[in-house]
């Protein structure tokens, strides 16, 4: 129907076998549309004859979208954020805001108009084909095929994909990878989609129950849950507002206005050693003990390189 709003706007009339072909759809079909269109407010007539066809009525715009001003901001906003999604479809979400702006009754036109900002862009964007190919094949549960990264002398992936997760600006697949029969993860952006529509399968239980939470574990160093799989605890002497924007999931306890006790996890032990180091501030080790016992030999580790 958008096709056929698109062409009607650009030429006033048109035959009804004419604007069937131009769809690729039959006449029927046409007859039925123009019937919807109608229903949503536009002006179409239709003549009848050899010559008869369909046309928009002179002055015929888009009726005004019904919006509130609250869900107008929130298109406005998610339109410009686009850039920083990790898909390949700015100028497409450039080119929907200016749309649905001119069809916006005025005075919620004007309200977006001011909501103006700027994004830095994600580091790495996925084709925006490939999401939605991908998307259909979790959805209608078909293997798929791809090419990954640089390693174009391996052979195509072949897996099962369960599910697209989002998680900083990055899209990833969780799947089951049929070759190696074990369970990865790909991102997106990294894929060449070879084929899409393969075979049809039955879903495996995903290692931590849902898929949100594997790529969280696996990007802890965790297989089966989200959990560092090293933990330590800190005496720090500073106060909680300078150590607060970089905590992460770990935890601050006051112990005092110019100390804290806290709780943070990392892949390794020197990974936690070199998390407290960087606030460049006097620190306690609590434990764990592996921990304190691993800590002469990063010491040993320090002094040789210098």
């Amino acid at each position: 129907m958008l096709a056929m709003l698109s062409l009607l706007q650009v030429r006033r009339e048109w035959p009804g076998p004419a604007l069937a072909e131009r769809l690729q759809v039959t006449a029927r079909t046409v007859r039925r549309d123009i019937g919807r269109l109608r229903e949503l407010g536009y002006s179409i007539t239709a003549t009848k004859g050899a010559e008869g066809g369909y046309r928009l009525a002179a002055g015929t715009e888009m009726p005004p979208l019904l919006f509130d001003e609250d869900q107008a901001v929130a298109i406005a906003v998610a339109l410009q954020s686009a850039s920083s999604l990790g898909v390949d479809v700015d100028d497409a979400a450039a080119r929907a805001l200016n749309t649905v702006r001119q069809v916006m009754p005025s005075h919620l036109r004007h309200r977006i108009d001011n909501i103006r900002f700027r994004e830095t862009g994600a580091p790495h964007t996925a084709d925006a084909v490939v999401l939605e190919a991908v998307s259909a094949a979790v959805r209608e549960r078909r293997t798929i095929r791809f090419d990954y990264g640089n390693d174009v002398e391996r052979p195509p992936r072949r897996v099962e994909p369960h599910a697209i997760v989002a998680r900083n600006r990055r899209w990833y697949l969780i799947a089951w990878d049929l070759d190696a029969a074990d369970w990865r993860i790909f991102r997106l952006d990294r894929m060449i989609l070879k084929f899409a529509g393969g075979a049809g399968f039955t879903p495996r239980p995903v290692p931590t129950g849902d898929a949100v939470t594997f790529l969280a574990a696996r990007s802890k160093g965790s297989s089966d849950r989200d959990a560092w799989p090293c933990i330590g605890e800190f005496l720090l002497d500073l106060p909680s507002a300078d150590i607060a924007p970089w905590l992460d999931d770990g935890e601050l306890e006051l112990v005092s206005d110019v100390t804290c006790r806290l709780r943070v996890g990392s892949w390794s032990w020197a990974g936690l050693l070199s998390w407290i180091v960087r606030f460049d501030a006097p620190f306690t080790v609590l434990g764990p003990d592996p921990f304190i016992e691993a800590l002469p030999t990063f010491a040993a580790r320090v002094a040789e390189a210098t």
